[in-house]
């Protein structure tokens, strides 16, 4: 089985709706990441990840906070909102997804007790 397919394949959409959720719900005092879109990056989704987080495989997250569902929709210039490392931890958790390859073995992530 290739690394990149879930043996679970309603993950990516659980958790990219309970990305979407959890930034359109987040209240002034929770602590969300905001970050500035800057021009270079209102068509990559990789770029953003890579400075909110240090890695590109987040463009998922990147992605759900922007209520982007296609590659090909841009970013708008402006603030947007994403959850901190902790909090993307939890999501990912609660929803049975990894978006790191090196974090998943045998198209599950390798913290899945099934």
């Amino acid at each position: 089985m290739t690394a990149y397919l879930d043996q679970n394949s309603q993950a990516a959409r659980v958790f990219f709706k309970k990305v979407s959720n959890f930034v359109q719900n987040a209240k002034a005092w929770d602590e969300v990441v905001s970050y500035e879109i800057k021009p270079d990056e209102i068509v990559d989704a990789t770029l953003i990840s890579r400075r909110v987080y240090g890695t590109s495989d987040e463009f998922l997250t990147v992605m759900a906070c922007a209520g982007l569902d296609s590659f090909d929709d841009t970013f708008k210039q402006g603030v947007l909102k994403l959850p901190n490392a902790n909090q993307l931890e939890k999501l990912k958790r609660e929803s049975g997804f990894e978006s790191i390859n090196s974090n998943r073995r045998d198209g599950r992530p390798r913290w899945s007790r099934k």
